[in-house]
């Protein structure tokens, strides 16, 4: 199977030959002309890791379809905050289109354009994903600490820019494999995700642990200023640490953590690994880093879409063309940062 994983021949049925055979043809001997591609045999087991990349993408694609769905057709939805969330849930959709696609064409075409198509958009819509976390944590950022001018054209032409700006950047990623920058003509430069490239896999982690350590710092400064105005709120009113204002903050920060704490959870294991490793390692341990990388795209729309109480109006009358009298008149707390 033309995977883009380094081949593993233990994968292959050895009811159409040896081991030795089977090692031969995915790793043809140096100076042979290139041969045509050929059917996959009858025998030829299906990578159970390969499933649960499918079966990720579809729940990704499907989750996220949801809320694209549901920012595109209501106007109200139209702010700086709500036009990100739309973005990550577009590159997360096409994220999970991109796994289901490449399952489908690894097991049908066998064709290293189909390869270098699906690998390219699997690393443009993640990269879109992460990037839009990254706005959105700067979002919230301005918001709080330009509370009081937020809501202004100048936040909207920014918003704007920031969107025009990490698509092009994921685009330009994703097309370097398609370009040329990939290792299907020379083996031992691939990197545990074929046909991406050593060098091209570290560029995008070193990148990845830069924008982790910004959003960080973000979150640092976010919780600063969430404590702070809590403080400035209970001085005024005179409230005691135990009063719910104390309470509401206390679970905001809570909140970023666990944003922040998911984030790397299922992204820094991946990071690291395809720091530290290369071609030679088994496909076992790309694949048990990857998968969790994907359910980073599963939860997205749970913590920054479903939780928002808009979004929650929306698809109440989506689903049932009614919104609960609980939900219509509940205020929005620091918790919701």
């Amino acid at each position: 199977m033309l995977n883009w994983l380094t081949p593993d021949p233990s994968w292959v049925s050895s009811g159409g030959g040896s081991m030795e055979n089977a090692t031969a043809d995915a790793y043809p001997p140096v100076g042979l002309p290139p041969q045509p591609a050929v059917p996959p045999p009858a025998d030829l087991l299906v990578n159970p890791w390969d499933i649960v990349l499918c079966t990720s993408g579809t729940l990704i694609a499907c989750e996220n379809a949801l809320v694209v769905l549901v920012i595109w057709q209501n106007p109200a939805l139209r702010a700086p905050m709500f036009l990100l969330i739309g973005s990550l849930a577009l590159a997360d959709l096409l994220a999970g289109l991109g796994l289901v696609l490449h399952f489908t064409f690894a097991y049908l075409l066998r064709s290293d354009s189909a390869q270098l198509l699906t690998v390219g958009l699997v690393v443009a819509s993640f990269s879109a994903s992460v990037f839009s976390l990254l706005a959105i944590t700067i979002d919230r950022y301005l918001s709080l600490y330009y509370a009081l001018t937020y809501n202004s054209e100048r936040t909207a032409a920014f918003t704007y820019a920031m969107l025009v700006l990490l698509w092009g950047a994921s685009l330009s990623l994703g097309l370097l494999p398609v370009t040329g920058v990939n290792c299907l003509s020379q083996e031992v430069t691939c990197s545990v995700v074929r046909p991406l490239t050593k060098n091209n896999v570290a560029v995008l982690s070193v990148s990845f642990l830069l924008l982790f350590g910004l959003m960080l710092q973000l979150y640092v400064q976010i919780c600063k200023i969430v404590m702070r105005h809590a403080h400035q709120i209970a001085v005024q009113h005179h409230f005691l640490a135990a009063t719910p204002h104390y309470v509401t903050t206390r679970k905001g920060v809570s909140t970023l953590a666990i944003i922040l704490g998911t984030f790397a959870a299922c992204w820094m294991p991946f990071t690291v690994y395809s720091l530290i490793a290369d071609y030679t390692y088994p496909p076992l341990y790309t694949y048990a880093t990857l998968v969790p990388a994907t359910y980073n795209s599963v939860i997205n729309p749970v913590i920054y879409a479903f939780r928002n109480q808009e979004i929650q109006k929306a698809l109440w009358m989506v689903c049932c063309g009614c919104i609960p009298t609980t939900m219509a008149q509940r205020a929005r707390t620091p918790s919701d940062v």
